[in-house]
């Protein structure tokens, strides 16, 4: 069941439909929006307010991939650190017997 939030940007408020697990994260990026506009509107005076939304969406959808590029190279090291990790115990305990020594 979805609920109402108003969140306000650039002193304007905004009626948004979510879930109700997702308010305050709801909440927390039209904080984050709007933040990013003011910055963008004390830079860029003369811009219309459709253009620093256009601007501000940008910046964020690229942060956004940078991000998730950085991630997926870490993913990419720690899968191969952990197979090398794994191929280390393997040959390790290759001469190891699974009994017991009497």
């Amino acid at each position: 069941m979805t609920e109402a939030v108003t969140v306000k940007i650039l002193d304007r408020d905004y009626l948004i439909g979510c879930e109700p697990g997702e308010r305050e994260s709801l909440i927390a990026a039209s904080r984050l929006l709007d933040a990013r506009m003011r910055e963008l509107r004390g830079s860029h005076r003369m811009a219309g307010i459709d253009r620093i939304a256009v601007l501000a969406a940008l910046n964020l959808a690229h942060e956004l991939t940078t991000m998730r590029s950085e991630a997926e190279l870490r993913d990419k090291t720690m899968e191969r650190l952990l197979s090398e990790l794994n191929r280390n115990l393997s040959t390790l305990s290759g001469g190891a017997s699974d009994s017991p020594a009497t």
